[in-house]
């Protein structure tokens, strides 16, 4: 059985660094949670390091200035990695065409204008989708009114012309406030099972852990030990699995995406967070109801 843990500060003196979800476990889309922002204060002034590792499809500029507006400033982390910050690099080596159709709203900008000032030279053109050589997904252009059903046609044009698709974020769907929302993921997972070609980089795959790893060491100036790094996040298919893979210990936070599953409210139901856990296949290190 996973132990449930009463609050971060049980596991001091067992990691040297976070690798911090941010959707559901620091801030809901629109504020942070503020135990959860005590939790990370208490950890780095311990002398901890907080990566910030979010599917989000934003370069790290881009998370950076997102966190802002919520109040949550560099005093809670050393450094961010981003599932759009490993998947620039592949769009960028003309992996998935020079020429692109784009799917994403207008607060994913930051990605494209990313790829301007940090590749220099590249090649990447946006065209129709009846041009392209490939497909970048960053969401849906509007994912508060919008579903996976309303891209049928775009995905099977693209299944039919044999495109790649570069999803820059995995998650399948994300809590912001009250309400919950399609992420890019979703429309990855459509492509694929309509037999489309789909690549990811953010949790639960290699790259964006790659990149985690490469910043974690930039920040202390030595590799990482991995026994002394723990994933903490919500998604049981994303942070859970994506720190199983790497071989890092994880903290599940209960109380976002699978808050009904495992009925949480302060903490999990012990019963149901067995149940949850053995329904996917996937044990985590410890639980935790939110992260405080």
């Amino acid at each position: 059985m996973t132990p449930i843990l009463s609050s971060l500060a049980d596991l001091d003196g067992r990691y040297d660094a976070l690798f911090c979800d941010l959707w559901g476990c620091l801030h809901d889309g629109i504020r942070p949670f503020p135990a959860a922002v005590e939790a990370l204060k208490r950890f780095r002034a311990g002398g901890g390091v907080v990566v910030l590792l979010t599917n989000s499809p934003k370069p790290r500029a881009g998370v950076e200035v997102q966190l802002a507006g919520m109040g949550i400033g560099p005093e809670l982390y050393d450094t961010i990695a981003s599932s759009g910050d490993a998947a620039l690099d592949a769009l960028a080596s003309g992996d998935f065409g020079q020429k692109v159709w784009h799917l994403g709203g207008l607060k994913d900008a930051s990605f494209f204008e990313a790829l301007d000032r940090d590749y220099p030279g590249h090649c990447i053109e946006r065209v129709a989708l009846e041009e392209a050589e490939g497909m970048v997904i960053t969401g849906l252009a509007d994912d508060t009114t919008e579903t996976p059903g309303d891209y049928r046609l775009e995905i099977a044009q693209g299944v039919n012309a044999g495109l790649k698709m570069l999803c820059a974020n995995p998650d399948i769907l994300v809590d912001k406030g009250n309400q919950r929302l399609w992420c890019a993921g979703s429309l990855a997972q459509a492509y694929t099972a309509a037999g489309g070609d789909a690549r990811y980089f953010g949790k639960p795959h290699k790259p964006i852990y790659d990149l985690s790893l490469k910043r974690l060491e930039a920040e202390t100036g030595r590799v990482p030990d991995r026994d002394r790094v723990l994933c903490v996040g919500d998604g049981i298919i994303t942070d859970v699995q994506g720190a199983m893979a790497e071989g890092l210990d994880s903290l599940f936070i209960t109380g976002g995406l699978a808050r009904d599953e495992t009925e949480t409210v302060t903490d999990p139901v012990p019963e149901k967070l067995r149940a949850f856990v053995a329904e996917n296949k996937l044990t985590p290190t410890y639980a935790l109801g939110w992260l405080r």
